[in-house]
């Protein structure tokens, strides 16, 4: 099995400087370089299966989107906001040297993916959009936001990663050792020998300020950008996925980059990417 290199880079908020980790795959010096981001709450460490499968073709980059894991907490949460995340992903870009890349991005990653892949001069070439689209369904959104800025807390390993199963639920069915290791990516023991979230809870205030006006102004803005994408695009969408609706994905099939839609049938959202005929169906498409 290969190792990953855990690695750093230094980037810049409103209110000052930061380190966003990462860890590398592959070949330093491979030109064809991918990188996979996660969603809301999660880390760089779900993609170690897909990143395995692709390293032998790739250099694989999986950052922790900053607030989240190994990368700092910001100063301001005011800044959890996915322009942020953008110029932070820029600064990766900057950091690998290289002139174009591949794009995988769950949920929350998929949005920072096709927001850069919208601008002129993208070094965004191939772009993987896994359950998420312009339309977030509010009422998943809500979920989503009721649990992520609960500051819960476990004095026993087990029951942390019971918690987890239990909200993660959507990802479809997993063997125990696939969800020991969702779970304890995802965990931390606090000062107190207590098992948390590893995530900053104020990334759920930017969730919990959506106000249907600015929900309804984001949904524009989201489709002008997947209007203005150009390169090729892959669609991943749950089957019983509550966050990226059936009409949403068929209207991305026809619109923008045109993408093309592959279901994952009995999953919600999202796809952890983690089985070998997710593995692949990503794997496939990069290689193309």
């Amino acid at each position: 099995m290969t190792a990953a290199i855990q690695r750093t880079v230094q980037c810049l908020s409103p209110s000052g400087l930061h380190r966003m980790a990462y860890k590398e795959w592959g070949r330093p010096d491979n030109p064809d370089v991918v990188i996979c981001v996660h969603g809301v709450t999660r880390v760089s460490d779900d993609f170690d299966a897909l990143a395995q499968e692709l390293c032998a073709d790739f250099r694989v980059i999986c950052p922790d989107v900053v607030g989240r894991g190994r990368s700092d907490r910001l100063r301001n949460p005011a800044h959890y906001q996915l322009p942020q995340y953008v110029a932070d992903m820029v600064t990766l870009v900057a950091r690998l040297g290289v002139e174009q890349v591949a794009w995988v991005g769950t949920s929350m990653g998929g949005l920072i993916g096709m927001l850069l892949a919208s601008l002129a001069g993208t070094p965004i070439a191939r772009l993987v959009l896994n359950d998420v689209g312009p339309l977030v369904n509010p009422a998943a959104l809500a979920r989503i936001g009721e649990y992520i800025g609960q500051p819960v807390r476990f004095r026993q390993l087990e029951e942390a990663i019971a918690y987890i199963r239990m909200i993660s639920a959507p990802f479809g069915e997993h063997g125990d050792d696939e969800w020991r290791k969702l779970a304890t990516d995802v965990l931390r023991q606090d000062e107190d020998g207590m098992w948390t979230r590893n995530y900053d809870l104020r990334v759920a205030d930017a969730i919990r300020a959506i106000t249907p006006e600015i929900a309804s102004q984001s949904e524009a803005a989201l489709w002008a950008a997947y209007d203005a994408i150009a390169c090729p695009t892959l669609l991943i969408r749950g089957q019983q996925s509550d966050l990226l609706g059936v009409e949403t994905a068929k209207e991305m099939t026809q619109r923008g980059p045109r993408a093309r839609l592959l279901e994952i049938p009995d999953v919600g959202h999202a796809p952890t990417l983690q089985h070998q005929d997710q593995i692949s169906l990503v794997a496939g498409f990069l290689k193309e």
